[in-house]
């Protein structure tokens, strides 16, 4: 293995009209790592990845791929890297396998236990034989991945890989991925998804209308990201709002109820007190993580506080 980056993007800069799509992104992937790409629709996440895979073409800046780029390589960038943009479209009058069997003969063909292999993968061994047409979302997901996997890539490149997924789906996906990053193998995926990131990726550039507000690891991110929030609402939540304010406790305004933030053992005693007081309890339920929280404050336009406060925006050094 050598010793270039996955990817290596630096000052990439696309524009459509009066539109920048992809504005100065700098991002480096290291071998080995599972990145994430995160940010709403319209960041700009997609449009990288087709610059990526050669799609289109930056207006400005420069981009390597495992050491090589489109300006000096052509289409030999593209060796040792696979994976799909949006949702994989396939035969859906065809067996799982027979999709995969043609596929790979557009890469010049593969041996029919590799094809066997990578749908065990992904865990489709059973419905192999099974015409994709009767697939759900979530497996044919699945089969794009044994797709990709049938170039025996170093780079693997996923765009919103649980997009449309049920909770087993996300689940199943989630597992996939780690299972995939335990092998070495590299991957970088797109994400609107917080918890996805979180839960998958070592490290994470966050994106918000073309721009990058945060370059780094999923650890220094969770030191920067809020206290937990809590949705609370009782017989009496003018007097919860007093007794939280006292404990210096974040108090707001929420439907039905409050908002309160702050850490766990001071909203701990504070049910503790307003239970013994005898206000009663109507609901407690933890609203977005902390991490999901500091997503919203980096991506939306309106938020009050500026990105550059909330976290370190920077390629890799």
């Amino acid at each position: 293995m050598s010793d270039a980056l996955a990817v290596d993007a630096v000052g990439l800069t696309k524009t459509y009209g009066t539109l920048t799509a992809v504005d100065r992104l700098s991002l480096q992937v290291g071998q080995g790592e599972v990145y994430g790409v995160l940010g709403p629709n319209g960041a700009g996440k997609t449009t990288f990845l087709r610059m990526l895979f050669g799609l289109i073409r930056p207006d400005s800046g420069t981009l390597s791929i495992l050491g090589r780029s489109w300006s000096r390589d052509g289409i030999r960038t593209l060796d040792g890297v696979a994976g799909f943009i949006e949702s994989p479209k396939f035969y859906p009058g065809l067996t799982g396998r027979k999709n995969l069997q043609l596929l790979a003969g557009l890469d010049g063909g593969v041996s029919g236990s590799r094809i066997d292999e990578v749908l065990e993968t992904v865990d489709l061994t059973a419905r192999r034989y099974d015409k994709v047409g009767g697939y759900s979302f979530g497996m044919r997901q699945r089969l794009g991945v044994a797709a990709a996997l049938l170039r025996d890539p170093r780079l693997l490149v996923l765009d919103e890989p649980a997009n449309g997924l049920d909770p087993a789906g996300i689940r199943d996906m989630r597992a996939l991925i780690k299972r995939l990053a335990t092998s070495g193998l590299t991957v970088l995926l797109s994400s609107h998804d917080m918890a996805e990131v979180e839960d998958v990726c070592d490290d994470v550039t966050i994106m918000r209308t073309g721009s990058v507000v945060y370059h780094g690891s999923i650890t220094a991110l969770r030191e920067r990201a809020p206290e937990q929030a809590h949705h609370l609402h009782t017989t009496d939540d003018d007097r919860t709002a007093q007794l939280a304010t006292a404990r210096g406790l974040e108090v707001n305004p929420a439907d039905a109820g409050l908002a309160v933030r702050g850490p766990q053992a001071e909203i701990d005693a504070l049910v503790a007190e307003v239970v013994g007081g005898g206000i009663a309890l109507r609901a407690l339920a933890r609203r977005e993580t902390p991490l999901e929280a500091l997503f919203f404050m980096l991506t939306e336009p309106d938020t009050d506080q500026p990105a550059a406060e909330l976290a370190t925006t920077g390629a890799r050094p």
